[in-house]
């Protein structure tokens, strides 16, 4: 048995606690109602905050023809360089008020 295993279970498990956190707030869900749209993005306004959304990676540069002022979706994806790069955008439901 070697004396490095301990020092090696302390290691992972610190990298572990760092990583962690890093990487449950890498990825989230947030839905809204689209405010504008460009070639490829739009502005989402989730009622607590308006976020700027990357959305080349699900449309290329053909956002207008998927999203449109109105529209209701809830996004999954992470923040990079001041912005929400979508992973995913999806039709939500309207609330009933």
């Amino acid at each position: 048995m070697s004396r490095f295993t301990p020092f090696a279970a302390l290691a992972t498990g610190i990298a572990v606690a760092i990583a962690l956190p890093t990487a449950i707030y890498a990825q989230s869900t947030h839905t809204g109602t689209v405010e504008r749209v460009w070639e490829d993005g739009f502005r989402l306004n989730t009622g607590d905050r308006t976020l700027t959304v990357d959305s080349w990676d699900v449309y290329g540069d053909n956002t207008p023809r998927h999203v449109s002022v109105g529209d209701r979706v809830t996004i999954t994806g992470e923040f990079e360089d001041g912005e929400f790069d979508a992973f995913s955008i999806v039709d939500a439901p309207r609330s009933s008020q």
